[in-house]
């Protein structure tokens, strides 16, 4: 029963730390590492968990309007032409950084509003996810070890 309220915790976790909402996954997955949860579930869900969140975000991006941007966050329009074109330039492979902290949520609701390709969008934004948690778990068990 613990573990699954652990790995539900865990899951829960990772899709807000992917949404504004400030929340580190990170601790979570650190002591359910330490605490001899199974690896690969955990690596699984929080991978899960922030991929989902990620998405929710690009939804978000996909149902909204830039003249809703500027009108209900007073952001200006030049700004928003800036914003616009970066993310034409570099577009879907900027899918894979969405795991950054801080940008990464930003880079998935300006993905969903330049409409680009929802496949391709998920794809990146999964293996830099995994990428992510796969090395932050082996971070916190190698630290493991030294101590």
């Amino acid at each position: 029963m613990a573990a699954k309220l652990g790995y539900s915790a865990l899951f829960f976790a990772s899709f807000l730390a992917a949404t504004i909402v400030p929340f580190s996954s990170e601790a979570i997955l650190a002591g359910m590492l330490l605490g001899n949860f199974e690896v690969v579930t955990c690596i699984v869900l929080a991978t899960a968990g922030n991929w989902l969140g990620g998405m929710t975000g690009y939804w978000l991006g996909y149902m909204g309007k830039w003249e809703w941007l500027e009108k209900y966050f007073n952001i200006p329009k030049e700004r928003l032409n800036n914003w616009h074109k970066r993310l034409n330039r570099y577009g879907v492979v900027l899918a894979f950084f969405c795991w950054l902290p801080s940008v990464g949520d930003f880079i998935a609701v300006g993905l969903g509003f330049i409409r680009s390709n929802m496949a391709m969008v998920a794809l990146l934004m999964l293996v830099g996810k995994l990428i992510r948690y796969m090395v932050v778990a082996w971070l916190i068990l190698e630290g493991k070890l030294l101590f």
